[in-house]
């Protein structure tokens, strides 16, 4: 019998990035722990903060060989150097993101809880789909991706998928076995040591 592998682990940013320390703390968690991706999640449309944000992470980043994608905004994606995009529409606008940034880009889709919005996600091109959130948080409506959709889409659907939201060490043990990502974000930049946070939670996979 061939061992499932580990969940990769998939970071978030926070909403708002503190330029003077945020990239050394990002540097801190990457140097300690492997990291499949980056997302950055920043909050607004100030397209000066959201530029000056992207080249710092990008920087810390790509030095390390991690991919860096930001949330919805499709258009700064090429403009920023980035690797991707990560839509909060469901399967909306998944179509007209890959054509605009072509093959290679990465597209993921956030579908909270809906198998369908993730069909059809993967459907029109998307790289992999997001559930969440998983657990409480206060994010959304509270409306929980519960763990028998993970369960069902690792058997029936091969679009890779993360899971984030709410994440506890009790979590990620029940859903380690049926998804391919752990999104980790406010769950880790909130306490003192991001990487001590991140490894409690890694050790929960083991």
């Amino acid at each position: 019998m061939d061992t499932p592998e580990q969940p990769q682990i998939y970071l978030i940013t926070p909403p708002s990035i503190e330029l003077s320390r945020f990239p050394d703390r990002l540097a801190r968690v990457l140097d300690g722990a492997e990291i499949a991706c980056i997302r950055m999640a920043l909050a607004g449309s100030d397209e000066d903060a959201i530029a000056r944000a992207a080249d710092a992470c990008r920087e810390v980043a790509h030095a390390r060989d991690v991919a860096l994608v930001i949330s919805n905004h499709v258009l700064l994606t090429q403009r920023l150097g980035l690797d991707g995009v990560h839509l909060d529409d469901a399967a909306r606008s998944v179509r007209a993101a890959r054509k605009e940034l072509g093959a290679d880009a990465i597209v993921g889709s956030f579908c909270g809880n809906s198998s369908h919005d993730g069909m059809t996600a993967g459907e029109a091109g998307a790289d992999y789909v997001a559930f969440g959130p998983v657990g409480s948080t206060s994010l959304g409506d509270g409306t929980l991706a519960e763990r028998d959709l993970f369960q069902w889409w690792s058997e029936m659907i091969e679009v890779p998928v993360v899971a984030e939201g709410g994440l506890t060490p009790e979590i990620v043990r029940s859903l380690t076995p049926c998804t391919d990502f752990f999104g980790i974000g406010e769950e880790i930049w909130s306490e003192d040591d991001p990487l001590a946070a991140l490894n409690t939670l890694l050790a929960a996979m083991a």
